[in-house]
């Protein structure tokens, strides 16, 4: 009973151990991918942790899709590319159905799986993966992507694994919402400045008030289909003969 009692309790604090450690790593993740800078940035910066957090992940790589391709705007070398482009060109995989079926999607046996026979036929040899598991990262049902790990040992992510990834492809999943946003408030502001810059070159080059220059800009933006921004970058950098160029008259 005795000893019985102390392995418990040996195990009790190995699991305490490791629940911290895995906090501790969470709470680094969490901090690095916030600092990352840029949504690009972000993307590589998922992937290249994830090959140096997650034990049994050899390669990492995010999916998005484009109209009817796979893009990958992020990998932390080219087995993750070559993956995506052969789900592009056969329309099928386990990152694919991640993100159509917003669910995870886990192979341990590629050379042998019967799910996606076209994919599998070529993404085994060309490869030389037998592990895939692919989350999907959503914030809020908007989904952005998958996060797709890789190995070449047969069966290589376990239940610990699938738990990391799905807690990574979380912190994953917000810092890349929150870089997106940026970049998106980043835009809406330098727009504002450009327009507010053309305005002004407008008023002093026609003698008109700031609201007629802002309608000057806004039917040319309407009679040449294009965005207020390109009109307001054409009036503050002109080319030579250029025919969007507006003008009061």
């Amino acid at each position: 009973m005795a000893n019985q009692l102390a392995f418990s309790y040996a195990a009790q604090v190995a699991a305490g151990e490791a629940e911290e450690a895995q906090s501790t790593i969470f709470s680094q993740v969490a901090r690095s991918l916030l600092g990352a800078g840029d949504a690009q940035a972000t993307l590589q910066r998922i992937v290249d942790l994830a090959v140096a957090t997650i034990d049994s992940c050899e390669h990492a790589g995010i999916s998005s899709i484009e109209g009817r391709r796979v893009q990958s705007p992020a990998s932390s070398d080219e087995v993750p590319a070559t993956i995506d482009r052969l789900q592009s060109e056969t329309g099928e995989g386990p990152c694919l159905d991640a993100i159509r079926d917003h669910g995870m999607f886990e192979t341990g046996h590629l050379s042998r799986e019967r799910r996606w026979p076209n994919f599998v036929a070529r993404a085994s040899e060309e490869s030389g993966i037998e592990s895939i598991l692919a989350v999907r990262l959503f914030v809020d049902g908007d989904t952005m992507g998958a996060l797709n790990l890789y190995a070449t040992s047969e069966d290589a992510f376990d239940e610990h694994d699938r738990a990391v990834a799905t807690i990574f492809a979380t912190h994953a999943a917000v810092a890349l919402s929150t870089a997106r946003r940026v970049e998106n408030l980043q835009a809406a502001i330098d727009t504002r400045q450009a327009i507010g810059v053309a305005t002004g070159l407008l008023m002093a080059r026609e003698g008109i008030s700031e609201s007629e220059a802002f309608d000057v800009l806004r039917r040319a933006s309407q009679r040449l289909n294009i965005k207020l921004r390109v009109v307001a970058d054409r009036i503050s950098h002109p080319q030579a003969e250029d025919p969007g160029s507006p003008r009061t008259a």
